[in-house]
């Protein structure tokens, strides 16, 4: 089986949110899945929508995944439990250790109950948008084409990259994987 190309959303916004994204690329680097990795640069943005809450750290990581979406997404959410992530039902936008996003996997078109490819709000999204298209700029996204054509729709949203922070950059240290994985 060759591997599928896959972009996944990092986001971040308690503790350190920078440190926490850089962890879990690290551990997401060690999956005996991944065999390869390409991370953009780490930005902050305010929060959308539910509580009041601090700004978020962002980022976009694109791997080659040897497995099928739903295994996938069965590991980010490992991942993310691992990092203390309690998903409470009914309740979105809500603070939180570690976010981790499927937003596109081959060139597939997902919708079922628990995971749909595209991800259905990633083209509303700035934080999204930006770091995806420092990855892959002539990027075709799946039943909407070019992510050139959505950049332009985000322009008035608030995103700041921050300097000299790029995911899956400075892990000398061996990162531990969650037992659950």
């Amino acid at each position: 089986m060759i591997p599928a190309l896959a972009f996944v959303a990092f986001g971040s916004n308690l503790g350190d949110p920078a440190a926490q994204l850089r962890r879990a690329a690290g551990q997401l680097q060690q999956l005996p899945q991944v065999s390869g990795f390409r991370g953009s640069s780490i930005y902050r943005s305010p929060a959308m929508g539910g509580p009041e809450q601090p700004d978020y750290c962002n980022a976009v990581a694109q791997i080659d995944w040897d497995g099928d979406a739903e295994a996938l997404l069965k590991a980010l959410m490992a991942l993310e439990s691992a990092a203390g992530r309690r998903r409470q039902p009914g309740l979105r936008n809500t603070p939180r250790t570690l976010d981790l996003d499927l937003l596109l996997f081959a060139d597939q078109i997902l919708d079922l109950p628990q995971l749909q490819i595209p991800h259905p709000r990633m083209l509303q999204r700035a934080f999204v948008l930006v770091p995806l298209a420092e990855l892959s700029p002539e990027l075709v996204i799946p039943g909407h084409g070019s992510i050139g054509g959505y950049l332009p729709r985000v322009v008035d949203q608030v995103l700041e990259r921050l300097p000299g922070l790029r995911l899956g950059a400075d892990l000398r240290q061996p990162q531990t994987l969650p037992a659950e994985l």
